[in-house]
């Protein structure tokens, strides 16, 4: 028998730095490994002693992409932990703001980082040459998510009004009404896209996924929800510990995620389509079957067109509470020195983002616990590269390279995101 093997030392169009090695002798798939070699950034130990009204600011520095997941879980987290619930309009603005992170991300992703992929070109600038209206248009999409990020939050990168209990300042309807254009333009600029994309021609690949996402009666779950699964799971963002593990290997500078019964389970556009479809507008449900989706969709691939109709609710989602839009009166609730254990949970582009801090009666950090999506789904990227590769032994060598990175790449894993799990033991004698 012979002996391949597939080494990627630096993953390309992808966020952070990672690696992937695949043993194969003959045609047996003896070994696969994603590897997060970033090293660890160990921001549950720097908040420890740190003002609780302190974490929002610098958990959102985990990622730049998605801060505003960080700002929202972490800030969830907190109000529970000292018993304090926001206002029906002080909600809707931080929904609104999420709803510019969810653009701006998912066309990062599906059109500068994975539809090169399905083109066989090897990134935007390719793309721009042979349809530059497409690359035009994904780049005035993704300027209208950081349009909402700027009047709602300050600014795009790490927003600045965002805090514990609210916001520091209150967008005036003014500036809120003034957006709707552009929004109600993006609804119907990403259905374009979506169906453009859907013109790809699509590995075939599908496995039974256990799809863990948030759940909620009536909104599609972005910044709100219990934790639920397509396998009957639902609980609240408390019991997440009682059902989900995180596990160390040596391979990987992040923890990874399973189930207790050591499964590997899926988060993401995947998981919150399949789970929450009926939740979805009309017209972003038309788009989806027209780009050939059911209501539930397990071939991996196709995340990329899952993602554009998350774009297109999203903008359809902007649009609607704009225009409901009430000025929060106060702008934030005050937080009290209280002591308490605060879980929360939200939906990153990237899948759910779980947080989770003992606070003092002095307000400080006591502990601090932060499950971000890119490790929950690294066990089932892995489990994903396995099948990928077993199916597609006949390839060549590049050709094979090409297919695992393609497959990595449905995941739009934030590899920077995972690697602040380590546990820091210091022993001082």
């Amino acid at each position: 028998m012979t002996e391949r093997v597939i080494e990627v030392n630096e993953l390309a169009r992808v966020e952070g730095e990672g690696a992937l090695y695949v043993r194969l002798n003959g045609r047996q798939v003896e070994r696969v490994e994603f590897k997060i070699h970033e090293p660890p950034r160990f921001f549950e130990a720097l908040l420890r002693g740190r003002d609780a009204m302190e974490v929002p600011d610098i958990t959102s520095r985990i990622c730049g992409i998605c801060p505003i997941a960080y700002i929202m879980s972490s800030s969830q987290a907190v109000e529970d932990a000292t018993g304090v619930a926001v206002t029906p309009d002080i909600h809707a603005l931080r929904r609104m703001l999420y709803c510019g992170e969810w653009i701006q991300s998912h066309v990062l992703h599906a059109a500068m980082l994975h539809a090169p992929d399905f083109l066989n070109l090897h990134d935007a600038i390719a793309i721009a040459q042979v349809n530059p209206d497409l690359v035009k248009k994904a780049l005035r999409l993704k300027k209208a998510g950081n349009m909402l990020m700027e009047v709602i939050g300050g600014r795009a990168v790490h927003p600045v009004n965002t805090r514990v209990g609210g916001f520091y300042k209150a967008p005036s309807r003014q500036a809120i009404a003034a957006m709707i254009p552009e929004l109600d333009w993006g609804a119907q600029a990403a259905r374009e896209v979506a169906l453009a994309f859907a013109g790809f021609t699509f590995p075939q690949d599908e496995t039974d996924y256990i799809f863990v996402s948030l759940i909620h009666d009536t909104l599609y779950p972005i910044c709100e929800g219990r934790i639920g699964s397509n396998r009957g799971l639902d609980i609240p963002a408390s019991g997440f510990n009682d059902h989900f593990v995180e596990e160390h290997v040596a391979r990987s500078n992040a923890l990874q995620g399973r189930m207790r019964d050591g499964s590997p389970y899926l988060v993401g556009p995947l998981a919150r389509y399949a789970n929450n479809y009926h939740l979805l507008s009309e017209a972003a449900r038309q788009t989806a079957r027209d780009c050939g989706l059911g209501e539930v969709e397990r071939n991996p691939y196709k995340s990329i067109l899952v993602r554009m109709v998350e774009v297109q609710y999203a903008f359809e989602e902007a649009a609607r509470l704009a225009r409901a839009y009430q000025e929060p009166s106060p702008a934030f609730i005050e937080i009290p020195h209280r002591a308490g254990v605060g879980h929360a949970c939200t939906e990153a582009p990237r899948g759910i983002c779980y947080h989770r801090y003992e606070v003092d009666a002095q307000r400080r950090v006591v502990m601090a616990q932060i499950v971000p999506p890119t490790s929950q789904n690294q066990p089932q990227i892995e489990a994903d590269l396995a099948r990928v590769v077993a199916a597609n032994l006949d390839m060549d060598d590049a050709a094979l390279q090409w297919r695992c990175e393609q497959t990595i790449r449905n995941y739009d894993p934030c590899i920077s995101c995972a690697t602040h799990f380590l546990k820091l033991t210091v022993e001082r004698v």
